[in-house]
């Protein structure tokens, strides 16, 4: 059986900030709206959205609120628009970020247990994104999203794929595969990605293969997402509880 390359199963009571920057995408908008709401005790990580929490970016994303953890910075000086995921929204540096390289992969298997919430308006995910701000380094491999509106006791819909953003070499190949499983649950969420290919799998079952594969180094993204709505839902604080997150070498 392989050893882990990288894992955290979140014992004690403090986040690992050797393996884990608490902030998401800090480069686009202020440290204060990307820092995530979290809890660390009893073997667990509870990434949370609290009823207080302020939207993330509003420049970019209106009222969106997340809490969420990544392993790696890379952005350029204020005023720049150079710095992950960006996505072609004009977005621009307002914070000078220090480049942090602290797991990057290529290649492997990465894999998640985890449970969520129901909220109609929360999205949980773990996702890959290339380390630079490129062109052709910007691919994501999403391991899992799940819509809390799409949970339910006897199937939940899991979305699993590649989106290219700005790499020519990726064709998004994203589906939204529904499996007799509840999400409030724990259950592993994992992903095989080689030179060819990325391969899905939810507690160990193979969901489906993309045949494409990006081939330069990406970082992981961990979090819980609440979208603007009208007033209603579950009780805050919503949560995404993570049991343990670890990557294996190829």
């Amino acid at each position: 059986m392989r050893e882990p390359d990288f894992e955290d199963t979140f014992d004690g009571d403090r986040l690992d900030d050797r393996r884990w920057v608490a902030a998401y995408l800090p480069q686009w908008t202020t440290r204060a709206a990307a820092a995530a709401r979290y809890r660390v005790g009893g073997g667990l990580l509870r990434l949370r959205i609290e009823e207080d929490q302020p939207p993330w970016c509003p420049e970019l994303e209106g009222e969106l609120r997340v809490s969420s953890l990544q392993t790696g910075v890379f952005a350029g000086p204020v005023g720049s628009t150079v710095g992950q995921h960006g996505r072609g929204s004009g977005a621009v540096v307002r914070e000078a970020q220090r480049n942090v390289r602290l797991h990057t992969p290529m290649y492997g298997r990465t894999e998640m247990r985890a449970r969520t919430t129901d909220d109609p308006r929360s999205m949980a995910a773990l996702w890959l994104i290339g380390y630079e701000d490129s062109p052709e380094r910007s691919a994501e491999i999403c391991v899992c999203e799940i819509f809390g509106r799409d949970v339910g006791p006897g199937a939940t819909r899991v979305g699993m794929g590649l989106h290219p953003f700005g790499d020519p070499s990726i064709t998004d190949d994203f589906t939204v595969e529904t499996l007799p499983i509840d999400a409030r649950d724990f259950h592993v969420y994992a992903a095989e990605w080689t030179p060819r290919e990325v391969s899905f799998f939810v507690d160990g079952r193979h969901v489906r293969t993309v045949g494409q594969s990006p081939g330069y180094p990406m970082q992981l993204m961990l979090g819980i997402y609440e979208f603007p709505g009208p007033p209603g839902g579950r009780p805050y604080p919503k949560e995404l509880v993570v049991d343990y997150v670890r990557t294996y070498r190829p």
